[in-house]
């Protein structure tokens, strides 16, 4: 179990099924693994040019920023991705930075992992800055599961090279119930907001943790008045040892129909899946018409 403090101090002590610690707590359904789950459910490696590099989108492309992530999520999709084989460093960042430059169609870049606020504040930023300075490179996004845990990210230096960037920048947080949010999280997204960041969250959908009408208005309703737009409502990734956290697809589906007469458009996620060789996520159909 790897957690922050400021997410442990979110878990209700005492209760088993408590939505936070579900999320991060090893259970022995992990040893079973249905057909249809994988260790790389997305193929990622065949879309690997180089090393730290995943080109799976016509213009878009991710670095694999750092293999370290303060929160281990059991149904984490990179679980057993080779790290090790991916590290940006030395001539590795360099070739990376060059297939960037030499790709005049690669406008957006992203930054995941692990989690890039495993970083310190001056390699995140250099590494942001080496970006921005890329001509054809028009917005910068990075994915985080750890930032909204971590009130000590927040720093000078970060908040600094952050509004010295040319190109608009996008965080993408991962929270997955409305329990992780409190007033040490809204402290950090009303900082992010003050510097120009563009906040938006990115879901789960996950059995015992936030698989029903209720929790999940409330959670866009509080993300949203902490600033961040919900984004994704994504269907697991089946990838080993995380099946027991799957929803029956046509439960789902019954789900984010009722959701929708609770929330007002924009406020409401879009339900998607990821598939290997798509051009980019995929919406779900959720039939409401024959």
């Amino acid at each position: 179990i790897r957690v922050p403090f400021e997410y442990a101090r979110k878990i209700q002590k005492g209760d088993p099924s408590d939505p936070l610690l579900i999320q991060v707590l090893p259970q022995h359904q992990e040893r079973t693994s249905p057909p249809g789950y994988s260790p790389d459910p997305l193929r990622e490696q065949d879309f690997s040019p180089l090393p730290g590099v995943i080109h799976k989108y016509d213009n878009r492309v991710l670095l694999v920023a750092t293999q370290a992530c303060a929160i281990h999520c059991r149904y984490c999709f990179r679980q057993h991705f080779p790290y090790t084989d991916h590290r940006l460093v030395n001539d590795k960042l360099d070739d990376a930075i060059g297939y960037i430059e030499q790709n005049s169609k690669i406008d957006e870049v992203i930054l995941s992992g692990g989690d890039p606020f495993s970083l310190s504040s001056d390699k995140l930023v250099g590494l942001l800055q080496i970006l921005d300075a890329i001509p054809h490179v028009r917005r910068l996004r990075v994915h985080s599961r750890t930032l909204l845990h971590q009130s000590n990210r927040i720093n000078k230096a970060l908040m600094a090279g952050l509004t010295q960037l040319r190109t608009p920048i996008v965080f993408v947080v991962h929270c997955n119930h409305p329990n992780e949010l409190d007033a040490g999280t809204a402290k950090i997204t009303a900082q992010l907001g003050a510097a120009g960041v563009h906040l938006l969250n990115q879901s789960v959908l996950l059995a015992g943790v936030n698989a029903t009408v209720p929790i999940l208005r409330d959670l866009s309703l509080k993300l949203f008045d902490q600033r961040i737009l919900p984004y994704y409502l994504n269907r697991l990734d089946p990838v080993s040892g995380a099946s027991h956290f799957a929803i029956d697809d046509e439960q789902a589906r019954a789900l984010i129909i009722e959701l929708l007469n609770h929330l007002p458009g924009y406020l409401m996620p879009r339900y998607i899946t990821d598939q290997p060789g798509f051009g980019s996520k995929l919406p779900i159909d959720l039939k409401l018409f024959d």
